[in-house]
Parts: structure tokens; C-alpha cells; sequence
């Protein structure tokens, strides 16, 4: 279910709206019914289609009139067997989706008012486990466009420890290359070039198998593909890709004309990175990953991001919070690319 598509359902055009279309529990409990069931209850045990019974003091529960039965609202959500008040689930999933630059669990914290560190990074991890669609296509392969492909270093580094020695993490990127329509304000910034949709993915190494298999994971067959001249891109024709290798050589003139927009999309991940979160750890770059391809590929419709976020919620599992500490936790990828 991605309510985005949902024409009837409202969403908030700014923190009055916002503030008036969810000033409680019972508001966002509505909201959440109307979303699972547009056309009115249907109960989930035995199909009986009909107003529920409400209890007063637990909106996110509804009866069945006629098995009486209960369905919780958050049931198979981001949401389900949490404490947290479902109007400060709401009031999270707009601060992320609608901030551009997102924010960290101690800004989550202290907006929220939540009493532990903790309980604030939990929850972003949750959302951020919703952030992948179930089943999401593949970018590239529309008339006019092509991709850029490429690898990056994340993280900083490691003092102390030797030359040579780093605790640097590789990420893959893929990014949709779009045409501004002639005339417009910005046609003249980088010949016209932005940026579509985006997926990143952490991978192990430069090999042909990781980078391969992100491209094939994360662009559709047939695509026209550009990447640096690595070795490793090399076999992206015999996979079925109009692949093209630009030899780089250490120019950034080179690197400004041929690949200039997934440069652009490395340089506001990393920027974001160090400037919200101030560097996050190994074990869950993937969902900062997540979080960024989420909002960057939205950035268009930054309000839309909030329905949108809710929607896919309905249709992901999420970790708990020893998961998350122990590593137990896979936190998901976009199109299934390779871990």
C-alpha cells in the first residue's frame, strides 16, 4: 500500500497544517484507518464489511461488530507493539520526510521531547526501514536519458593505526541523468543535466561481482550506462547494457564533462553525512543510504514524502532495538542490490 497514491487522503502543507489535521491520537488514528481501508472496515478476520466498535481511550484498536474480534491499526506497520504515542510517530515521519537535511537522533530527541536517546534512535531506524519500497523498479531505460554509475569512499580516517589502514566504507551509486526543457531558468547549469532518481547500496569491494551486480540490481537492462574506465565495469555489455567508459585520468575536467551529476549526488551525501550526523557507523550506513535516496528522490514533492513514507510503512518489518545493537538487523536495500 503506498497511500501517495491515494487522492483522498490530505496531506500537510506545513506545520499549521499539519498542527490542525493531527492534533491528537485519535486524528492520526483516522488518518492510518483511512489509509488500510478507503472504501470503510473490512475486518481482516472475517470479511465483515461495516463500521467497527471504537474504544474511547485506544483509537489505534477497532472491533469487529460481527466476530468482535480486535484489528490493530498499526498491526504489520513500523508502528506495531510501540509506546510511543501514535501523534509522535506522525510528528516524526513529517519532521523526516518533510526537512530536507533530515536530522540526527539527538535533534529527533529533543523535538520530540522523548525523555531517552535511545527511544529517538530506535524510531528513525524504524522509519528508515520503510524507506525502501517493497518490489522497487529499476531507474534508467526511458528515451533521452541515461545513467551514471559510480564508486565512493565513505567515512574518515583512522589515526593511529598504521599507513594504509582505514576504516573507509565503499558505496555504489547509480543516478538517472534528466534534461531541463529548453528555456527554463537553469538550462544553462551543466548543459541542461540534473539529477532523476537515485540508488546507493554499500558494497565489499571493486570487484566485477559487487559493482556488476549493484548495476544489474539497480538499472534496467538495456540502459544506457556511463561509468569511469575501472576494470571492473568492464563485462556491463556482455550483460546487457549500452555501456560507455570514459577514461578519467585524474582530470576533473574529464570528470566535470562526462560524469558531473553522480559527482554532485557524492558530494551532498557525503556533506549531509558529516554535517547532520557528524559521521555515522559502518554497521548502518545502509540506512543513512536508505534515508537519502528516500528524500532525494522526493525532493520534488517534499510533502508527498510524508503520505508517502506512512504508505510504505504498512509493508516493511522493522528491527527492534537490540537488533540494531547487536547487528542481528539487515537493514534493507533499494531493488534488492547486493549487500
Amino acid at each position: 500500500m503506498d497511500v501517495l497514491d491515494r487522492a483522498g487522503l490530505a496531506f500537510p502543507k506545513s506545520l499549521a497544517e499539519f498542527q490542525q489535521l493531527f492534533p491528537d491520537d485519535a486524528a492520526c488514528a483516522s488518518y492510518l484507518e483511512k489509509a488500510r481501508w478507503a472504501e470503510g472496515f473490512t475486518c481482516p478476520h472475517c470479511g465483515e464489511v461495516g463500521e467497527p466498535f471504537r474504544i474511547a481511550t485506544r483509537p489505534a484498536i477497532l472491533t469487529c461488530r460481527k466476530c468482535r474480534r480486535q484489528t490493530g491499526l498499526t498491526a504489520g506497520t513500523v508502528m506495531e507493539r510501540s509506546h510511543t504515542p501514535l501523534s509522535a510517530w506522525f510528528w516524526a515521519a513529517y519532521l523526516v520526510a518533510s526537512q530536507t537535511t533530515g536530522m540526527s537522533a539527538v535533534q529527533f530527541q529533543r523535538q520530540l521531547g522523548l525523555s531517552r536517546y535511545e527511544t529517538a534512535f530506535g524510531l528513525l531506524h524504524k522509519l528508515r526501514a520503510a524507506m525502501v519500497r517493497p518490489n522497487q523498479d529499476r531507474i534508467g531505460g526511458r528515451p533521452g536519458q541515461h545513467v551514471e554509475v559510480d564508486e565512493t569512499w565513505i567515512g574518515g580516517r583512522t589515526r593511529g593505526e598504521g599507513r594504509g589502514v582505514h576504516h573507509k566504507v565503499l558505496v555504489a551509486c547509480a543516478v538517472e541523468v534528466r534534461h531541463r526543457k529548453p528555456g527554463s531558468a537553469q538550462d544553462a547549469r551543466k548543459d541542461g543535466r540534473y539529477a532523476g532518481r537515485v540508488r546507493l547500496a554499500v558494497v565489499s569491494d571493486r570487484s566485477a561481482e559487487q559493482l556488476c551486480g549493484f548495476v544489474e540490481s539497480a538499472v534496467a537492462p538495456g540502459a544506457l550506462t556511463v561509468t569511469d574506465d575501472w576494470s571492473a565495469y568492464a563485462s556491463l555489455r556482455k550483460r546487457g547494457y549500452d555501456h560507455h567508459a570514459i577514461a578519467e585520468c585524474g582530470d576533473p575536467d574529464v570528470a566535470e564533462e562526462f560524469l558531473p551529476i553522480i559527482h554532485l549526488v557524492f558530494l551532498n551525501l557525503k556533506t549531509w553525512l558529516s554535517g547532520t550526523h557528524h559521521g555515522v557507523s559502518a554497521k548502518h550506513l545502509q540506512a543513512y543510504l536508505n534515508e537519502f535516496t528516500f528524500r532525494f528522490n522526493r525532493r520534488f514533492y517534499p510533502f508527498n514524502a510524508f503520505r508517502s513514507l506512512l504508505g510504505i510503512a504498512g509493508e516493511v518489518d522493522a528491527p527492534t532495538f537490540d537488533a540494531l545493537y547487536s547487528g542481528e538487523w539487515q537493514h534493507p536495500t533499494s531493488s534488492g542490490c547486493m549487500p
